[in-house]
């Protein structure tokens, strides 16, 4: 067995409760849909021999609500990315423009909160900036729901704002930024597992200063983990039993620095895709005057009631940019 092998072995209890419930999400709906149309089918059946106008009319309503229940479970199913299930982090910073773009940072802060809500997300503000005279600098929310960043991810880049200015006394139209950036939440507590079967434990005569008793005891010990190949070894007690404790302690501190360095190589690497969303690089924008009209530039997605987007209503580009991607973002394929 590799260290690869080994490290995708050592998942957290609370990773596996989670992967389990991301699996009963898929499967109790699966069944359940399979059972309502199977009844379906069976009540169509029985009313072409007993034609019946009122069961007729809930028969259509049933099939109108499996049929849309069926395309929401089609549009769960392109979450597939292995971080999909995960809970959400998500930052917001404000670009140049002052006030107005502090007013909008919070504006975009309040449009995902109300849709967490909508979805029965729980939000939790880890940091907020706020600014001077109104608005916020920028913030940091994790939205907790099975999904959450499987929905989310489409979100990152830059909002765009076009509006007249309730801060400008001149009334003129403004154009402001800000910018979104949308992690999965993992977990940070790193459990080192060591299996007494994953070692290879050996003893030998201490070396150098300690008189008679060095040379006539097997005190050191030198511990091998196979998994990972990493070794270490203690001599420094007289005591077999400290050496041992002492070694084991050292392959503790091992590993979990092995692991902690893939989880900050995972995470510089998403955080490179930050220089890719840039304030040229709008995902979509929110006119409010001349006209009303949020409009995706990714998708070509137009809706015109822009007080219903803010309000949280951002399924719809959620789910044309999951349809057009194939629930694949930017880097996801790596």
């Amino acid at each position: 067995m590799g260290s690869a092998d080994f490290w995708n072995k050592q998942e957290s209890a609370q990773e596996i409760v989670q992967q389990v419930k991301a699996l009963k999400v898929w499967v109790e709906p699966f069944e359940g849909l399979v059972a309502r149309m199977q009844s379906t089918r069976e009540l169509t059946e029985l009313l072409e021999l007993e034609p019946d106008a009122e069961m007729i009319a809930e028969l259509d309503r049933d099939i109108e609500r499996i049929g849309s229940e069926l395309e929401e479970f089609r549009l769960r199913s392109l979450l597939s990315h292995p971080d999909d299930f995960r809970d959400a982090q998500l930052e917001i910073s404000a670009g140049a423009g002052g006030t107005e773009a502090q007013d909008w940072a919070q504006m975009i802060m309040r449009m995902y909160t109300r849709w967490a809500e909508r979805k029965g997300f729980a939000v939790e503000i880890l940091d907020l900036s706020e600014g001077e005279e109104a608005g916020i600098k920028g913030a940091v929310l994790e939205i907790k729901g099975l999904y959450a960043y499987g929905y989310l991810k489409a979100e990152s880049g830059v909002h765009r704002l076009v509006r007249i200015s309730p801060f400008d006394s001149q009334a003129r139209r403004h154009t402001s930024f800000a910018s979104v950036f949308i992690y999965p939440v993992v977990d940070t507590d790193i459990n080192i597992e060591i299996r007494d079967e994953d070692l290879k434990i050996d003893v030998f005569r201490a070396s150098g200063a300690g008189g008679q008793h060095v040379n006539k005891t097997s005190s050191a010990v030198r511990i091998t983990h196979l998994p990972s190949g990493v070794i270490t070894s203690s001599q420094a007690q007289r005591s077999q039993g400290k050496n041992k404790a002492t070694a084991m302690k050292q392959l503790k501190n091992r590993l979990y620095q092995i692991e902690l360095n893939k989880q900050l190589a995972k995470k510089a690497e998403m955080d490179a895709t930050k220089s890719d969303v840039s304030f040229g690089s709008q995902i979509r924008s929110y006119v409010f005057q001349p006209y009303t009209m949020v409009n995706d530039h990714r998708t070509e997605l137009k809706i015109p009631d822009v007080q219903k987007v803010m309000d949280g209503g951002i399924d719809p580009f959620i789910e044309a940019f999951l349809k057009e991607t194939g629930g694949v973002k930017t880097g996801d394929a790596a």
